[in-house]
């Protein structure tokens, strides 16, 4: 189905600014495919939505998948306007290309209404919750449900160009998933899951987990059931295993040797097998501090 010029220029937006914030091509890409379906360029449409332009930039992008479809985005819609301004008059062409918005006996293309706010976007992709779409969270009849049906939506809709109904619907589809592996909703793991959920959902250093769950690269119910480390972005992961690694590597540097003594004695447990190191911790004419531990309790101090 084609996109109006309002759509447009939304999604157009939606991609500049993830590419300015380097958010990686997996976000980037879907806004690159709705638009080489959606789109039937026209010299005006791409001119007024500006979308061109914003296309053409991405031909020099860090990612080679990214540079590639836009490449192809931008010869495709090249050739369109060509094709057109060599095969129409110019009175035809000035008629199909003056208007984004072609209308059929006063219906909008795609035989959407006016009224109809759950199929188009009404506010910027940032700005979006379930409110500012304007739609209805009342899917199940109860007022828990329903609230949480309205957070999984605001998660989800963060910075997403896709339609007010796909999105309702992949929220009802989530809540659906956790009710039904932690319901009923007066118990505190299903209230806890869906908050854990949208607080990752709107987490900004993992914005691809919005995409995968919105094209359902992630079900909603194996989405449910993700533990929190399958959650995090492999950005995220990744930093967790370098830290890991350089703790493990200082837990395996040789440690300080500690004496064993018998004549010190636990104030704990009252044994006498005692180990301990020393250090120098005061002034040099001062005598060194014993770091002393139990081997029978474990008790630690110093003297």
């Amino acid at each position: 189905m084609s996109m109006d010029a309002k759509e447009i220029e939304l999604r157009a937006k939606a991609m500049t600014k993830a590419a300015s914030s380097n958010e990686p091509p997996s976000t980037i890409i879907p806004l690159l495919k709705q638009l080489q379906q959606g789109v039937k360029a026209t010299e005006d449409l791409l001119r007024s939505t500006r979308v061109g332009i914003a296309v053409n930039k991405l031909k020099q992008h860090k990612s080679p998948e990214v540079a590639r479809l836009a490449s192809e985005i931008v010869s495709k819609w090249r050739h369109e306007v060509n094709k057109q301004k060599a095969g129409a008059s110019p009175g035809a062409s000035q008629r199909s290309s003056s208007s984004p918005h072609p209308k059929t006996n006063g219906t909008p293309s795609g035989g959407a209404t006016p009224s109809d706010k759950a199929s188009k976007l009404s506010v910027p992709p940032d700005k979006r919750t379930w409110k500012a779409d304007g739609v209805d969270t009342n899917q199940t009849g109860n007022r828990i449900r329903d609230s949480c049906i309205g957070l999984m939506y605001d998660g989800l809709c963060l910075n997403s160009v896709e339609p007010p109904r796909t999105v309702l619907s992949k929220a009802s589809a989530v809540e659906a998933a956790a009710f039904s592996d932690l319901g009923p909703e007066t118990k505190e793991q299903y209230r806890t899951k869906i908050r854990s959920l949208y607080q990752n959902l709107k987490n900004k250093s993992n914005p691809t987990l919005r995409v995968r769950v919105l094209n359902g690269d992630v079900t909603p119910e194996q989405f449910v059931r993700m533990s929190h480390d399958e959650l995090r972005s492999a950005e995220q992961q990744e930093r967790d295993r370098k830290i890991q690694k350089e703790n493990m590597d200082k837990a395996m540097v040789a440690q300080a040797e500690r004496s064993i003594s018998t004549s010190l004695q636990c104030g704990k447990c009252g044994q006498r097998k005692v180990t301990y190191t020393e250090a120098q911790t005061r002034s040099a004419d001062e005598p060194m501090t014993l770091f002393c531990t139990c081997m029978n309790c474990g008790k630690s101090w110093k003297q």
